[in-house]
């Protein structure tokens, strides 16, 4: 593996790897049909013996021998061992709880072993095992990973892709063609990158044009070669080959190179030689090269960043003035809440320039009648929710818990309508929010809760939720959407925006040590969460500006 190479400095400390991952020899749990299978990939956190989901693949419809897609993206560290299970699945439906899919087997190793392990280098073979053991040597088939250390190239390639008079496949009528991308590895091995959408009926199919990272493309290697192979596309899983040719970046992105490419059967062409004139041509209508912006660009060129912080005051907290309870206040020792607030609110606190923060509360009774309350100001004022930086937040919630009383329920969806308001104002990338949500208990509007998050996922919008306390919080992994899109009412979240970590996970940690780890966590995703609505609206950084001062926008004001 080539590491990167950066004149008159020391060796870098992490690099960042792509596993591609295939199967070959599954066992077969339909009795009509082979199976559908998908891979998901855990890893166990460093010092911790638990395993989290990592990454799933796409699903392979009738398939013993499955080359997935969809890669894994991780930081590589030397100095760790990254240990990695993979559990292969025959998809049965749409669900996305694993128990609702056939087990075919698993597989585990360190990331360490798939970039020096194997009989070639940077790809290791596992044989999978079944989940309990005692079944023997009974064979499951083999998993196959991998690695390659991505470039640091940060650009992105436009493609569209066409066919003409490509070969009929089907006796009853045309060919349902569709490509697949290869690249060649360090190794030599070919590694699907890319599959594009099957054209049914057809001898001249158009695909949906696709965006593709260079690093993944062709890490990086412009003259790298590509080998594209069109299929008709078979139920039964065996699908025919059309055709194949070779190309690469370069040529696809020079203008004086020729856009077609003629697709070769090696079978039909050593059969009939000079009388063989190809299985149709492949035309390359778009190739267009593009930068990726990163989030420091976008704030260096003047999008402002808003937070709100949403508390959570139900009962299930317990008696604020016994000490048991999580909103307890002890001087001299910060609460789970108020350390939670410390961490992440300091952080934000660099990137927004009024240093204003609203602060609502939910789940109390308020004075002076004991009306109870899902969205009010924790501060008190009527009108005014802000409070003026961290400092602010925690004395406006310090004085809050000696005026309301703790009731219920919990119901997330009234303040994530709330700021989803304010985020529906700002839609041209000028501005961005983020809603913090402090919470102890189950979720008891969980239907309400996914459809206001789905609603928002189009919106420059991220949601954390910090679980406060040892409550049930299997419900919050839902709304996580890392490896699988939320739904609602049949409409898909257009891009993941919420983040949840229980705050449990930090408190064998000193009180310092905690707020660090849990910043890291909770705003891992935001950078990434941020840029991805900044590249669904096409939106491109300002240069650099001077920061300004200013507040959203009141919703009364825009909506009345």
């Amino acid at each position: 593996m080539n590491m990167a190479f950066t004149p008159g400095s020391a060796g870098q400390p992490t690099s960042e790897v792509e596993i591609s991952l295939a199967c070959r020899n599954l066992s077969c749990k339909d009795v009509l049909s082979k199976s559908d299978p998908m891979c998901v990939t855990f890893t166990r956190p460093f010092g911790e013996n638990r395993w989290v989901e990592l990454h799933r693949t796409e699903v392979i419809t009738n398939s013993h021998d499955p080359d997935f897609v969809k890669k894994i993206h991780m930081q590589y560290r030397f100095e760790e061992q990254q240990h990695l299970k993979f559990e292969v699945y025959d998809s049965d439906s749409s669900s996305t709880l694993l128990a609702d899919h056939d087990f075919l087997g698993y597989a585990s190793c360190t990331l360490g072993q798939i970039i020096t392990g194997g009989k070639v280098p940077n790809r290791l073979e596992l044989k999978l095992l079944p989940k309990t053991r005692g079944h023997g040597d009974e064979r499951l088939g083999t998993l196959i990973a991998c690695a390659e250390e991505l470039s640091t190239s940060k650009d992105e390639v436009l493609l569209k892709f066409s066919g003409h008079h490509l070969d009929k496949k089907d006796w009853f009528g045309k060919s349902d063609p569709f490509l697949e991308i290869y690249k060649t590895s360090e190794t030599g091995a070919d590694i699907l990158i890319y599959r594009t959408e099957v054209i049914k009926i057809t001898l001249n199919p158009v695909w949906k044009e696709c965006c593709l990272l260079v690093r993944t493309l062709c890490n990086g290697d412009y003259d790298r070669s590509l080998r594209m192979v069109c299929y008709d596309w078979n139920r039964s899983g065996n699908h025919s080959l059309i055709g194949e040719f070779y190309t690469n970046l370069r040529d696809m992105l020079d203008q004086n190179t020729p856009n077609s490419y003629v697709l070769i059967h090696p079978d039909k062409q050593l059969k009939k030689r000079e009388l063989y004139k190809g299985s149709g041509t492949i035309t390359v209508d778009k190739c267009l090269l593009r930068p990726v912006y990163t989030f420091l660009d976008y704030v260096r060129g003047g999008t402002q960043i808003f937070c709100t912080i949403a508390i959570d005051f139900t009962g299930s907290n317990g008696n604020p003035l016994l000490p048991e309870s999580l909103h307890y206040i002890c001087p001299g020792n910060l609460n789970s809440y108020e350390q939670a607030i410390l961490s992440v609110v300091s952080i934000i606190e660099d990137y927004d320039s009024d240093k204003q923060f609203p602060v609502l509360g939910f789940g109390a009774r308020l004075p002076p009648d004991g009306r109870v309350s899902h969205e009010f100001f924790v501060n008190m004022h009527p009108t005014n929710p802000y409070c003026h930086g961290v400092q602010g937040v925690l004395e406006a919630y310090r004085a809050c818990i000696r005026q309301i009383q703790l009731y219920g329920p919990t119901n997330f969806a009234p303040v994530i309508n709330h700021t989803a308001k304010f985020a529906s104002a700002y839609t041209d990338g000028s501005s961005y929010f983020i809603l913090l949500i402090l919470t102890d208990g189950v979720i008891t509007d969980m239907p309400q809760t996914c459809q206001a998050i789905v609603k928002a996922s189009s919106l420059p919008l991220s949601i954390i939720i910090v679980g406060i306390g040892n409550a049930d919080f299997t419900a919050m992994e839902q709304l996580d959407g890392d490896t699988v899109a939320l739904t609602s009412g049949g409409m898909r979240a257009e891009r993941d925006i919420v983040q949840f970590v229980p705050f449990s996970k930090y408190t064998s940690n000193s009180s310092l040590s905690a707020r660090h780890l849990l910043a890291r966590e909770v705003l891992a995703e935001i950078p990434a969460q941020f840029v991805s609505y900044m590249k669904s609206r096409n939106v491109v950084p300002k240069p650099p500006k001077t920061n300004e001062t200013t507040l959203p926008p009141d919703p009364e004001t825009v909506y009345s």
